[in-house]
C-alpha cells in the first residue's frame, strides 16, 4: 500500500491561483479576504484534502493555540462525558477545538496528563481535579495558561472554578427524608476525601444534627478505595442488627450500588434511597434523584476559559450551579419494617 504525502499551503495556493500569503489568511483571518477568493481557495483546499496545521499557526504567533484540553476521570462514568459534551459545544461556537484526556481517576495520572497537554501548548486547561494539590500548575498559569476546575475547587493554586451546590443539595434530601420519619439515615460514599464529598456529608451531618441526631459516624459508610464494590459496602450496612430506614447515596456508582444490594432481598421496597447524580434508566427504576446539568459545568466552564484567553486578569471566579430533588418513588417511602 501507498501512502500520498499530505497537500501544502503551496500546494493549495497553486491550484487556487493565489499566494501562500493568502491561503494562510483564509484559515486564519478570513474576514480579511474577499468572499470569492475564499471560495476559491477552500474549494482547492477540500479537493487536495488539505487540513491547516492550526497548531504550528498558534505557534509561530507566539502564544496558544485554538486548541483547549479537558482533563477527565475514566470513560464509564456518564457525568464525566455529559461535562465534556457541554465543553465541547460552547467551544465550538467559537472556533476552538477540544482534546479530552483521561486521569483513570488518580492524582498520578492527572499531573503527567496536565504535563503532556501543556507541552502541546494548549488555549486552556479544564480539569475535574483528583490530587490533593494543583500547584504544579501555578507557573503555566503564570505564563498565561489560563486553568479552570470543575465540580472541584483547585487546591495551592489560584484558579476558576465551577461547582455544584453540594452542601445545601444534601442537606435539603435529609431533611426530607427527617420529615418523612426517618432517623437511621446512612450516607455512602467512595471516594470520600474529594471536595464534593464532604461537600455533601457536610450537608448530611448539618442537617441531622438539625434533628437532635448528633452522633452521625455509625451511619456514614466512607471509603476512599474506587476497587471496592460499591453493592458489598451497602450489603454489610444492611446486614447490621439495626440497619438503615434510608440512605443517601453519595455518587451514581453508590446508587447503582444500593439497588444491587437490595435486590432480591426482603427489605428491597422498604429502604427509602435519594441518590445524588442522575443516570440512565433511573426514571424507569423510580429512583429519587439529587439532579443538575452536567452539560452546564462544562459549559460554564468552558466561557470561563474563553474569557480569561481574551482577558487573563482580573479577580478569581468561582461559579456555583443549584441542584433540585427529582422525586421519583424511592426517596418518599416511609419507614417501614427494616429491622
Amino acid at each position: 500500500m501507498t501512502v500520498q504525502s499530505r497537500a501544502t499551503v503551496e500546494d493549495v495556493a497553486r491550484l487556487a491561483g493565489v499566494s501562500a500569503k493568502t491561503v494562510s489568511r483564509v484559515f486564519a483571518q478570513r474576514e480579511l479576504v474577499a468572499p470569492d477568493t475564499v471560495d476559491r481557495v477552500l474549494a482547492a483546499a477540500k479537493r487536495l484534502r488539505f487540513r491547516p496545521n492550526t497548531l504550528a499557526r498558534g505557534l509561530r504567533r507566539g502564544g496558544g493555540t485554538n486548541v483547549v484540553g479537558f482533563i477527565m476521570g475514566e470513560l464509564s462514568n456518564p457525568f464525566y462525558y455529559k461535562v465534556a459534551s457541554g465543553i465541547e459545544k460552547e467551544l465550538a461556537a467559537h472556533g476552538y477545538s477540544l482534546v479530552v484526556a483521561t486521569t483513570d481517576d488518580t492524582a498520578e495520572g492527572e499531573e503527567w496528563v496536565a504535563d503532556t497537554l501543556l507541552s502541546q501548548r494548549i488555549g486552556a486547561l479544564l480539569l475535574i481535579p483528583v490530587g490533593d494539590d494543583q500547584s504544579y500548575l501555578e507557573g503555566e498559569r503564570q505564563l498565561g495558561t489560563p486553568v479552570i476546575t470543575i465540580d472541584r475547587p483547585a487546591r495551592n493554586l489560584a484558579a476558576d472554578a465551577v461547582v455544584l451546590d453540594n452542601r445545601t443539595a444534601v442537606r435539603d434530601a435529609t431533611a426530607r427524608l427527617l420529615a418523612r420519619g426517618h432517623t437511621r439515615i446512612a450516607y455512602a460514599c467512595n471516594p470520600a476525601s474529594v471536595y464534593t464529598q464532604l461537600e455533601r456529608l457536610a450537608g448530611y451531618r448539618e442537617a441531622m444534627h438539625a434533628a437532635g441526631i448528633a452522633d452521625t459516624e455509625p451511619w456514614e459508610v466512607r471509603r476512599d478505595d474506587l476497587d471496592l464494590v460499591p453493592a458489598e459496602l451497602i450489603r454489610e450496612l444492611m446486614g447490621r442488627e439495626d440497619p438503615p430506614t434510608a440512605i443517601i447515596a453519595g455518587n451514581n456508582r453508590m446508587t447503582i450500588g444500593v439497588l444491587r444490594a437490595l435486590s432480591g432481598t426482603p427489605h428491597a421496597d422498604e429502604v427509602a434511597l435519594i441518590g445524588f447524580d442522575d443516570f440512565d434508566t433511573a426514571d424507569v427504576m423510580g429512583v429519587s434523584v439529587i439532579s443538575y446539568e452536567p452539560e452546564e459545568l462544562g459549559r460554564r466552564a468552558a466561557k470561563l476559559a474563553l474569557a480569561r484567553m481574551a482577558d487573563p486578569t482580573g479577580f478569581i471566579r468561582q461559579e456555583t450551579l443549584p441542584t433540585w430533588i427529582i422525586e421519583r418513588g424511592t426517596g418518599e417511602r416511609l419507614p417501614g419494617r427494616v429491622s
